[in-house]
C-alpha cells in the first residue's frame, strides 16, 4: 500500500541529527520561550523575509491572536467583518468567529482555488475591515494583488499561510504578504513539528508586540499582566526541530514539486481534472488535488490499487453545523471542489516507483 503520507519516513529521513536536536533540547533544562524558541523565530522571520516571528501554540491561535492584536490596538472592532474564501478548512473561519468578528464569506478563484481581488469585491461592504486570504493547498495567494486592493480600501490583509510554507509570488514568500500571517506547523505540513505548533510572521512592530503579550497571558514582566492574553506558546522542543526541519525546507518543497511535474506529465485520465500548477515556486504542494465528477468511484479504484488517498475538504464551512447561520448562502465553486476533490500522495520521501504506480492507477481508472 503506498500510503497517503507516511509520516515516520519524513521524520526517519531526518535522522540521526533529529534525535541530536531534540536531546540537546531535553538537556538544556529550559522548556518554554528560552533560546530554541528565539533561534526559530529569528531564523523563520529571515525566511518569509519579514522583521518578526512570535512562535505560538498552533497555526489556530496564530491567526486568533492576530485578530485580537488588532481589537487591542484599536484597528478592528468586535462585530467587523472579514472575507474568507468559502473553501477554506474551518480552522480559518473559526479564528474569526473566536476573535468576536464577522466572517463573510466568498468564492474562490476556479483556476488556482484561492480568493481573489474579484472574489474580494463581491463580499465587500461598509461593514467589512479585514481579508483573510489562503495559501490552500500550498499555493501562494496573489498576494501583491490583493495588498494593493486593501491598501486602497484601507482594509487589514491577512494570509492564512498554514500550507503556504515556503511558496513564492514573484520572490516574495508566503507569511510576508500583506499585515502579518499566520502559520501552523502541525505534523503533516511542509515544514512539520512533531506536534501541534505556530507561528505569527509580521514587519509590524506594534502588531508583534501585541501578539506576543497576548500568548503569554497578557504578561511582558512575569506576575504582570497588562492585556487579558490567553497561554500560547511555542515550546522549545518543538522549536528546536523546526529550526533543524527549515534547514532543508526548500530542498523538500523543490522535491515536492518535481514529483507534482510528474503527476502533471503523467496523469492522462480525462476523468481526472489536474491541478493548475502557477509559475515556479508559486506551489510547495502542500497537497496535490485532483478533481473528477467521480470522486467515490475513483477513491475506491486506487484503494484497490493500493494508493492511499484524502479528501480536503468534504464539507465546506457554510455546510457545516457550527456555521447553521450560513445554512441558506450558495457558493457554487466552493461547493464543486468540496464535491469533487481527491487528494493524491505526495511527499518528498516517496520513491520513484511508488509515484510511477500512482500515475498508473490514476490512468487506469474508468467508469
Amino acid at each position: 500500500m503506498i500510503p497517503y503520507l507516511d509520516l515516520k519516513r519524513v521524520t526517519d529521513s531526518f535522522e540521526p541529527g533529529l534525535s541530536k536536536v531534540l536531546e540537546n533540547a531535553v538537556k538544556s533544562g529550559w522548556y518554554i520561550r528560552g533560546k530554541e524558541c528565539e533561534k526559530f523565530e529569528r531564523e523563520f522571520a529571515e525566511f518569509c523575509g519579514v522583521k518578526f516571528c512570535i512562535g505560538v501554540a498552533n497555526g489556530l491561535e496564530a491567526l486568533t491572536l492576530i485578530f485580537k492584536a488588532y481589537i487591542q490596538m484599536g484597528r478592528l472592532h468586535v462585530g467587523d467583518a472579514v472575507i474568507v474564501p468559502a473553501n477554506t478548512y474551518i480552522a480559518s473561519i473559526l479564528a474569526v468567529s473566536e476573535a468576536g468578528l464577522v466572517p463573510v464569506l466568498t468564492d474562490p478563484d476556479p483556476l488556482t482555488y484561492n480568493l481573489s481581488v474579484e472574489g474580494v469585491k463581491r463580499a465587500l461592504s461598509p461593514k467589512v475591515k479585514a481579508i483573510l486570504a489562503v495559501d490552500l493547498y500550498g499555493r501562494a495567494i496573489p498576494g501583491n494583488a490583493l495588498s494593493e486592493f486593501a491598501k486602497i480600501h484601507d482594509l487589514i490583509l491577512v494570509e492564512d499561510a498554514a500550507q503556504g510554507h515556503g511558496a513564492l509570488e514573484n520572490h516574495q514568500r508566503a507569511g510576508s504578504f500583506g499585515d502579518a500571517a499566520g502559520f501552523s506547523f502541525y505534523p503533516g505540513k511542509n515544514l512539520g513539528a512533531l506536534g501541534d505548533a505556530g507561528a505569527v510572521t509580521t514587519s509590524d512592530p506594534e502588531l508583534a508586540s501585541v501578539v506576543r503579550t497576548l500568548s503569554n497571558y497578557g504578561s511582558e514582566q512575569k506576575y504582570v499582566n497588562i492585556l487579558k492574553g490567553v497561554n500560547s506558546r511555542l515550546d522549545e522542543l518543538q522549536a528546536a526541530i523546526l529550526s533543524y526541519k527549515l534547514l532543508r525546507l526548500d530542498e523538500d518543497n523543490a522535491k515536492r514539486s518535481r514529483i507534482a511535474e510528474k503527476y502533471l506529465r503523467g496523469i492522462l485520465n480525462p476523468l481526472v481534472i489536474l491541478p493548475n500548477p502557477g509559475k515556479p515556486g508559486e506551489h510547495v504542494w502542500h497537497v496535490f488535488a485532483v478533481r473528477s465528477s467521480y470522486r467515490k468511484a475513483l477513491q475506491d479504484h486506487l484503494t484497490k490499487y493500493g494508493v492511499g488517498t484524502l479528501i480536503h475538504y468534504p464539507i465546506p464551512p457554510h455546510r457545516q453545523n457550527a456555521y447553521a447561520e450560513f445554512g441558506e448562502q450558495y457558493f457554487p465553486i466552493a461547493e464543486e471542489i468540496a464535491e469533487t476533490e481527491l487528494s493524491l500522495p505526495l511527499y518528498a520521501q516517496m520513491t520513484e516507483n511508488e509515484i510511477s504506480k500512482v500515475i498508473e492507477a490514476v490512468n487506469a481508472f474508468h467508469v
